[in-house]
């Protein structure tokens, strides 16, 4: 089936609007039932094409839908992004708050000696603790404890030297896709 790119490219947005409930209910009542086909569309030139699927389906204001709801998206993500940043915050500051009562708590019954509190609703005992690790010179440390590391490729600084016209074996730049860029007013 040879088609034209505008009309591959119409039959996508028909589907991304079918299939987002979203968009489908807004643009339901201006969707003809008689949706042409591809196939249909294979012998005509691509400026026909373009002018009767705007005509038939409202294919600018399909578009348009799909974007609106894009930004729509886009605010939504924002604004979940800075909530969850406001709840981590909140969280570490819950945890700090917690150890800095329970090392209270710790110092005031080893100050004067008491080494369990029974509570209805808890027990708290004071216990000795494990010893920690202190590396006092990494240099000492023989090999057997150290973890062997799989060398990680540093993508972005190969990209700078890339960009910057340097040849870099086994690495090319490959063709630039296109993006949407949608302003907001």
């Amino acid at each position: 089936m040879n088609s034209t790119p505008a009309a591959s490219r119409a039959v996508w947005i028909f589907h991304i609007v079918r299939a987002d409930p979203e968009i489908s209910v807004a643009n339901s009542s201006r969707l003809k039932v008689d949706m042409p086909t591809s196939a249909s569309f294979a012998s005509l030139d691509e400026q026909t094409v373009e002018d009767t699927l705007e005509g038939i389906t409202d294919l600018h204001e399909m578009i348009a839908a799909v974007i609106r709801s894009a930004l729509v998206d886009k605010a939504l993500q924002v604004g979940l992004r800075s909530r969850l940043d406001d709840m981590k915050q909140r969280l570490s500051r819950l945890e700090l708050r917690c150890e800095k009562k329970r090392q209270l708590a710790l110092e005031a019954m080893g100050e004067v000696g008491l080494w369990k509190l029974e509570q209805p609703d808890f027990t708290a005992s004071v216990r000795a603790g494990l010893p920690t690790l202190v590396v006092v010179s990494e240099g000492d440390i023989p090999q057997s404890y150290w973890l062997p590391q799989p060398p990680k490729l540093n993508r972005q600084a190969l990209l700078a030297n890339m960009k910057r016209g340097n040849e870099v074996p086994g690495v090319q730049l490959g063709n630039p896709k296109a993006i949407l860029a949608v302003r907001t007013k």
